[in-house]
């Protein structure tokens, strides 16, 4: 929002959220109707083809959305260093109201001026846009931009725009609704113009519209790709076409490099700015980035390909969880999956940056129905090795095993690699000590008992080995889970039993909890996850606190994606683990039966200013 918001800040649809594409249904039906049903004179492409490429647009925009957030993962080329945070996502969310925009004044004009049955081609109506475009539009442009910054229309209007300092692709097209009816003015100068002189065509209407979409997402995307050598043949071209470097500039220094596309106004009217082309040349030979810790996660579900930083931004920006619009993405769901098949790297999705730390988040491109078929397992295993082998090479310093990627039947919660391994020079964590210690600290005061179910893991041993030393009387529905639990107590073994009673109010949960389980619990139970993924919510009478995880403290930057199910800015103590490995300078793996103490891993976090989770009513 701007700092001063003027009127016509917001637009008029707002109030519909979602249902906003309603609007478009009814031309949308009517062109596709005329077309597959009306007689053959009444058949117009160009009216019919509005429609679908509104969707053409916005698939545009979200592969440039989805490549320079990989990019600037990655680090290379990368221009601005600054984070992004939530928010600014949410701020840019509503970047598909400019498409919805234009498609409604697409109709209207369609309407209004009687362009119907384009012709597909003319090279007098391209030619005459192309001019058009480098003449009067890029030169009222740039006045009106110049305008824009005059401190009247800045705190009113562009602010909004400017409240981004690091660019992303679709911060392009966030503006008030005022200043996106002036642009569209502009852009239908050549449009406008050759309608009337009876040049248009589909063509030179669709190559327009996405030239513009390529350029402002090209120019806002954050790390250079324009390569050199096209300046080295021709040095004129430097006047006619802009760079993400040039742009990130404007955003940067705010009066400089006003231009539109064409920089040569810039040159004209004295706004260039000096440090342009060293900026450039920095940008284009930048390296990629080398983290200090590593966190290796995986794709969960199909739909989590929208939920990853890489997808949908919204989407990522909340906490995971199945929706049915996601759904009707199923063509896209289907090639995602076949895709991922043939793809055998790991991939950067995330940066983050932590005191001097340096973090990323790569992703395995498998799913969880994946891990538990026997027959996939090594190959699975076969690309997280390689994953650490990269790792190590590049001089990482720490790699935390997250999700299913430190299985026990997998690989021995990491064991397997030190085996295989054993001069790695970066330490290899699971976790599983401060995920124990945070359950345990979860735990509300003046608790006597508690019950522990589900399928047992190193982390649900150290929670029972913890909760019997502290004196409290574990409970557990089945005599063979007894048994197992009771080789692994060291202290307090007596403080272990087997009960059928499920009148516990506290339970400790894991993966392999029973629905009947779950519905037999007293009204009011909370249940508490040991495991990496949450229990299915059955009670609306009961509360789910999430999966062992904490808050991140604020100096924990560039955060503007949910990791999986849990709130924003909460991390799981699986990533969490490594940062502290890394932070408190362990020389020791924490994988296979190797456990850190609790209380150690607990005081760590506290120290490192990460914030526990309290369970509240949200949580029912």
């Amino acid at each position: 929002m701007a700092t001063t918001p003027g009127i016509l800040t917001d637009w008029p649809w707002k109030p519909l959220g979602s249902f906003k594409y309603v609007l478009l249904a009814p031309w949308a039906i009517h062109s596709s109707y005329l077309y597959f049903n009306g007689d053959e004179e009444k058949r117009d492409l160009s009216y019919f083809l509005i429609f679908p490429f509104l969707l053409v647009r916005m698939l545009h925009n979200q592969i440039w959305i989805s490549l320079s957030r990989y990019q600037t993962a990655k680090g290379s080329k990368r221009i601005v260093d600054k984070p992004i945070e939530f928010e600014q996502v949410d701020r840019e969310s509503s970047w598909d109201d400019q498409i919805l925009f234009n498609g409604l004044l697409l109709y209207m004009g369609r309407m209004a001026l009687k362009s119907e049955n384009l012709p597909f081609w003319r090279t007098d109506g391209v030619v005459m846009t192309a001019l058009l475009h480098a003449g009067p539009v890029e030169f009222l442009y740039y006045w009106f931009h110049r305008a824009l910054h005059h401190h009247f229309l800045y705190s009113r209007y562009h602010s909004h725009h400017h409240s981004s300092i690091v660019s992303e692709p679709i911060t392009s097209v966030t503006h008030p609704f005022a200043e996106h009816i002036v642009y569209f003015l502009l852009f239908a100068i050549p449009l406008l113009t050759t309608v009337l002189t009876e040049t248009a065509s589909i063509v030179s209407f669709s190559l327009y519209v996405m030239f513009i979409d390529f350029m402002n997402n090209m120019g806002h995307c954050n790390f250079e790709l324009v390569p050199k050598i096209l300046f080295i043949i021709f040095p004129p071209l430097k006047y006619l076409i802009y760079t993400p470097s040039y742009h990130s500039l404007h955003h940067t220094q705010f009066r400089t490099n006003l231009s539109l596309f064409m920089p040569i106004y810039d040159y004209i009217y004295g706004t260039w700015d000096k440090s342009t082309e060293s900026l450039y040349e920095n940008s284009l030979s930048r390296a990629k980035e080398v983290p200090h810790v590593v966190h290796l996660s995986h794709l969960t579900t199909p739909q989590s390909i929208y939920h990853m930083r890489l997808g949908f931004a919204a989407v990522a920006s909340k906490p995971f969880a199945t929706k049915w619009r996601l759904s009707l993405l199923w063509p896209f769901t289907c090639l995602s999956v076949i895709v991922t098949c043939f793809f055998g790297r790991t991939f950067v999705s995330e940066r983050n940056t932590f005191k001097a730390l340096k973090l990323q988040s790569w992703v395995l491109p498998r799913f969880n129905l994946q891990y538990f078929m026997e027959w996939r397992r090594e190959a699975i295993n076969n690309m997280i090795e390689a994953a650490i082998l990269d790792a190590d090479q590049k001089g990482v310093k720490v790699l935390s095993l997250g999700l299913l990627n430190q299985g026990k039947e997998l690989n021995e919660y990491g064991e397997l690699y030190i085996q295989k391994h054993p001069k790695l020079k970066l330490k290899l964590v699971d976790g599983s000590s401060l995920a124990a210690a945070i359950v345990v600290n979860t735990i509300p005061k003046g608790t006597t008992q508690v019950l522990l179910r589900g399928n047992l893991s190193k982390v649900a041993y150290a929670v029972a080995d913890a909760l019997c030393h502290m004196g409290l009387q574990v409970g557990t529905l089945y005599e063979n889970e007894y048994q197992k639990l009771k080789s692994k107590i060291t202290i307090g073994s007596n403080n272990l039993i087997v009960t059928k009673i499920t009148t516990h109010q506290i339970w400790i949960v894991g993966d392999g909890l029973e629905e009947f389980e779950q519905l037999n619990a007293p009204k009011g139970t909370i249940f508490i996850p040991f495991s990496q993924f949450p229990p299915k919510r059955l009670r609306r009478d009961c509360y789910y606190h999430i999966t062992p995880s904490m808050k991140v403290p604020s100096c924990f930057e560039n955060v503007d994606s949910c990791e999986n199910w849990l709130p924003r800015r909460v991390m799981s103590a699986w990533r969490m683990a490594g940062i502290l490995h890394a932070l408190e300078g362990r020389e020791m793996h924490e994988v296979g039966e190797t456990m850190l103490s609790l209380e150690d891993a607990w005081k760590a976090s506290l120290q490192n200013g990460f914030i526990p989770l309290e369970i509240s009513s949200s949580s029912f």
